[in-house]
């Protein structure tokens, strides 16, 4: 039996059917539910105007562009910003959504029309203990993440995502950032409107001075806070007594954006974030968070409210310490991405990490969280008084949301917008030892510090990282595991552009290389892309390096920078330009080429994950984890195995395009772990070639797939009445086996699991698949395992029997490769894993590249005489609506095969120039001081690539080695001097110097 989700309640204001032409018929949202992932309403849709426009224009575009159309109503949202202009509405649709849609987009005044989305987004926050007489009720039954999974339990039986967060001793984290030293100078956080969205706040709280507005935006209708989260963030922010927050006088605007249920939708958001526009909130915090950036509607709104200088924090999520695992929109550039540390300064286990998973899997993530603080064991506000202690990054924003606001009311209003406040955190942050960029951000948050880079601030534009350096460890991390070389495919690294001199801004002419002679930096090639309109507040900066032919036998460190010239509007009305170049030292250690037999490729293209499919978990028992959403990147959910086959002496290259993107000439072995999408016809011919012909080996760790399970996974919607099914299994088996077919390998239908000893080993087979098909010659491993299918599909325990899971296969031909089979990848995946089987995947690849036989494995088993079905692809699957193989409209057709992508390498401009060890450290920002005295000591570059001063960097690059040899001449005369004078005058000293240490003790 499939269980539904939990009880939907529809509140009706204005119900009629909606199988007539009736036009202005309005429904009132009220639709409650609780689940995992985030789903799409299927009848409902959001349709974005240019503008903001009353309701009865919005409606009269409407019923304008769909006068033609059946069966759409427009659904009245009933919440406090009801009567205010709005760019967008949300309708109903029943019948034709295609054509309604498609007659919606023909409308001049329709800028998009979009899904609504249902999703519960708050991040876990575990309760550590009460504090000083909290309740003692309500809370303790909770968590603020329940995200709940039903996948065809017992009725009564659900999943609920959460995490055993680590504990710490409570302390008071105003007073563990200092925050104390601001309120003795009088700063309060006064004037600075703060606007928290969560579960509302607790009914005149006796913590707060100045509750200035409270909204509800759910279908629940009431302020009341039922769960005590919202309680808790806004009093580490604002709470005035007991448990202090950092911004005690701050005027708060509390909007209630989810339900009791922890439920909330796209909609609700939508109408909350233009109620804070029109507010003009200053601050505003959500404790919030989900892996779905995909939600476009939301992350435009996002955008357009930092546009408006709204300074935006957010929680990064609680699902680390797996990589990839970043909420949004705390991974948007815009926002400031906060993780969690505890009190003794370590990155806590709970917090997820970076990469950013927007660019997968043709490109490289970029660096989050942006910072990091005290997010275990913090004391806030308890629901019905007294305080309580919480841990989690929904702890660790509100810190953040805290300390802006405090920031906010100390310095000159002026000096604040969402880009400069995120500057001055990032360069005043202090970097904590051990933890790397993705773990870290740019270390933890400062007070006192970030103080007194925003009270000097002068406009300008920064990066972030603000320098490249790949022989960094572990900051570095994972750049600076794997050094470059010539022929590897190029190592990408994504900068974010922060423009604090205006919300937008351009990008003068093109940035420049500027590669250091005396450091060899001519061996590298640089490519860069980058966005030349900045908006809002920021940009991206793609930064492709590679190694010139010269350099294929060489070995040592490459040096130069970049240099990047930004420009905005001045003030309005003014007809100025404020101008700001930006300089990216990058450093890089080379080695000489490696030999082929110890490089690997790794196939991410054909990598499929949430969002916005539902593509599921590769191990039916992690029913806490119901969606493939980690990228799998070698750099997130399969970042331990990279690390053991670093270890192993393996180079491992990542391949973001096509097979018939790659020289198979160059690598021992290609290999595929976990593949979702389909394969273009040419690849599967390209790579027949490769392994027959080119010497090339195939390593392919297969999973899953059933039809009959696929369709018992999926769940059904309550409130859509929609059934959601997986678009594919744990991996697309029907395509890997049209890919192993020329040589007459294939997996099988069956979903298996258990335990076995292979080699010296101990084997956990976790939801994998068996070889159904495989060549005479080749050599199989069987084992007796248990059908899991079975188990799914009709609740009975399943048979054990004796299947095929390893197959090894040299191809005919004195060039033929070889390749070599697995069944199951969950001893791969960091995300599924119970327990690793790396040895295994080196053997393979040992036996695959260098021919070394695998004896500690016993071979010789034979496939199943009695025909094993394989997998067919599930009919109405929506893997195409999202495949890059796949035509979107036609599931049965390709799309065009996807050309090679072509680097536009960047001429160099060389400097003769050496750098010190300071250009690869974390920048602080130019004063306004320091611009007036010293704004000479940056170069300023002009469209050309020229310097516009004759500053430093100029005279050594157009100086000869001769007068350079001159200026350390004279250098080293004028110390000499200087050093004899000083012996002399200490002479004269030495009878004062005890009383001068009595007078002045050093502290």
């Amino acid at each position: 039996m499939i269980l539904p989700t939990l009880l939907a309640l529809l509140a009706v204001s204005a119900l009629s059917p909606l199988d007539g032409c009736a036009l202005n018929t309005t429904l009132a949202t009220g639709v409650r539910s609780n689940e995992f992932l985030t789903s799409v309403v299927d009848t409902e849709y959001i349709v974005t105007f240019t503008g903001y426009f009353s309701n009865d224009a919005r409606t009269s575009f409407i019923s304008s562009a769909l006068h033609h159309a059946c069966g759409w109503s427009i659904i009245n949202r009933i919440n406090p910003g009801e009567h205010y202009p709005s760019d967008f509405s949300l309708i109903r649709v029943t019948t034709n959504a295609s054509q309604v849609v498609d007659a919606l987009h023909k409308h001049p005044l329709v800028k998009r029309v979009a899904s609504q989305k249902r999703f519960s987004r708050i991040l876990a926050a575990s309760e550590d203990r009460c504090v000083g007489g909290c309740e003692t009720a309500g809370w303790k039954s909770r968590s603020t993440m329940k995200l709940s999974f039903q996948d065809d339990a017992p009725p009564g039986r659900h999943w609920y995502v959460g995490r055993r967060l680590m504990r710490a001793i409570p302390r008071q984290v105003t007073l563990a950032l200092q925050a104390d030293v601001l309120w003795s100078a009088g700063h309060t956080g006064k004037g600075v409107k703060v606007a928290i969205f969560d579960t509302g706040l607790a009914k005149d709280h006796s913590h707060f001075r100045r509750v200035m507005d409270q909204t509800d935006w759910t279908d629940e209708k009431t302020l009341e806070d039922g769960l005590g989260h919202g309680t808790f963030v806004a009093g580490v922010i604002a709470s005035s007594s007991d448990c202090m927050g950092f911004a005690p006088d701050a005027d708060l605007y509390i909007c209630r954006v989810f339900t009791n249920s922890q439920v909330s939708y796209t909609s609700w958001f939508l109408d909350a974030f233009n109620y804070a526009i029109m507010k003009k909130v200053d601050v505003l915090n959500l404790s919030i968070g989900g892996p779905d950036f995909l939600d476009q509607p939301f992350v435009d709104k996002v955008w357009e409210l930092t546009a408006n200088n709204v300074i935006m924090v957010s929680a990064i999520g609680n699902d680390g310490p797996l990589y990839g695992t970043l909420n949004n929109p705390a991974d948007m550039m815009d926002v400031i991405g906060v993780g969690g540390i505890n009190f003794e300064d370590e990155v806590a286990r709970f917090s997820s990490r970076g990469m950013t998973t927007w660019e997968l899997p043709t490109g490289y993530g970029r660096v989050k969280p942006d910072i990091v603080t005290y997010g275990s064991g913090v004391h806030g506000s308890a629901l019905r008084g007294g305080c309580r202690s919480l841990s989690g990054t929904s702890v660790a924003s509100p810190v953040v949301a805290g300390v802006v606001a405090l920031l906010a009311g100390a310095v000159p209003r002026e000096k604040v917008n969402p880009a400069s406040v995120k500057q001055a955190l990032m360069t005043s942050a202090r970097r904590l030892v051990g933890p790397n960029m993705f773990e870290q951000g740019h270390g933890k948050v400062d007070l006192l510090r970030a103080y007194h880079e925003l009270s000097g601030y002068t406009p300008q534009a920064s990066f972030s990282p603000s320098y490249i350096d790949l022989t960094d460890c572990p900051y570095f991390w994972p750049y600076c595991t794997q050094p470059l070389y010539y022929g590897a495919a190029p190592v990408i690294v994504n900068v974010t552009i922060l423009n604090g001199m205006g919300v937008t801004g351009r990008v003068v002419s093109k940035p420049t290389w500027h590669p250091y002679v005396p450091h060899n930096g001519g061996f590298l090639e640089v490519s860069i892309s980058y966005s030349s309109v900045l908006w809002p507040w920021s940009g991206y900066l793609a930064v492709s390096l590679s190694v010139s032919r010269e350099a294929r036998d060489w070995s040592g460190e490459v040096q130069g920078h970049i240099a990047v010239s930004i420009a905005s509007p001045g003030a309005l009305g003014s007809g100025d330009q404020l101008m700001s170049t930006v300089l990216l030292p990058i450093k890089a250690q080379v080695v000489a080429t490696p030999p082929r037999s110890n490089r690997i490729l790794w196939d991410q293209f054909h990598n499929v994950r949430y969002p916005s499919g539902y593509v599921p978990r590769d191990n039916l028992r992690m029913k806490n984890d119901p969606l493939d959403w980690n990228g799998d990147h070698i750099h997130t959910n399969f970042k331990d195995m990279y690390t053991s086959l670093r270890s192993s002496g393996y180079f491992i290259e990542v391949l973001s395009s096509p097979f018939t993107c790659f020289d198979a000439s160059q690598y021992g072995a290609l290999l595929l772990v976990d593949s979702e999408d389909e394969f273009f016809p040419e690849e599967v011919e390209k790579l027949k070639n490769d392994v027959n012909k080119q010497g090339l080996s195939l390593v392919v760790f297969g999973e899953w797939y059933d039809v009959e399970v696929m369709k018992k996974i999926k769940f059904f919607d309550d409130n859509t009445h929609q059934w959601w099914t997986p678009d594919t299994g744990g991996a697309n088996v029907p395509a890997l086996n049209d890919l192993l077919a020329p040589w007459g390998i294939a997996f099988s239908n069956e979903v298996l699991e258990g335990e076995f000893a292979l080699a010296d080993h101990l084997v956990t087979y976790s939801s994998g698949t068996a070889i159904a098909q495989f060549p005479e010659k080749g050599l199989l491993v069987t084992r007796e395992l248990q059908d899991q299918a079975s188990e799914v599909v009709d609740g009975k325990v399943g048979v054990v029997y004796n299947v095929p899971i390893l197959g090894l296969y040299q191809t005919e031909g004195q060039e033929g490769g070889r390749v070599a089979v697995y069944g199951d990848s969950n001893c791969l995946d960091s995300a599924h894993m119970t327990r690793d089987c790396f040895w295994l995947l080196k053997a393979l690849l040992d036996y695959a590249t260098k021919s070394e036989p695998i004896a500690s494995i016993k071979f010789g088993d034979k496939i199943r005489t009695t025909p094993i079905p394989l997998p067919t692809r599930m009919a109405g699957s929506r893997l195409n609506q999202y495949s890059r193989v796949l035509d979107d409209k036609d599931a049965s057709k390709f799309r065009p095969l996807l050309p090679c992508p072509q680097l536009n390498w960047s001429k160099p401009r060389p400097l003769n120039t050496t750098v010190t060890r300071n250009m690869f450290r974390p920048k602080s920002m130019l004063s306004s001081e320091d611009t007036e005295q010293h704004g000479a000591l940056l170069p300023h570059i002009n469209a050309d690539g020229s310097d516009q001063h004759p500053t430093l960097l100029s005279h050594l690059q157009g100086a000869d080695w001769t007068s350079n040899w001159l200026m350390v001449v004279v250098c080293v005369v004028l110390i000499f001097l200087a050093s004899k004078w000083c012996r002399k005058g200490r002479r004269k000293t030495t009878k004062t110097k005890k009383a001068l240490v009595l007078k002045y003790p050093v502290v």
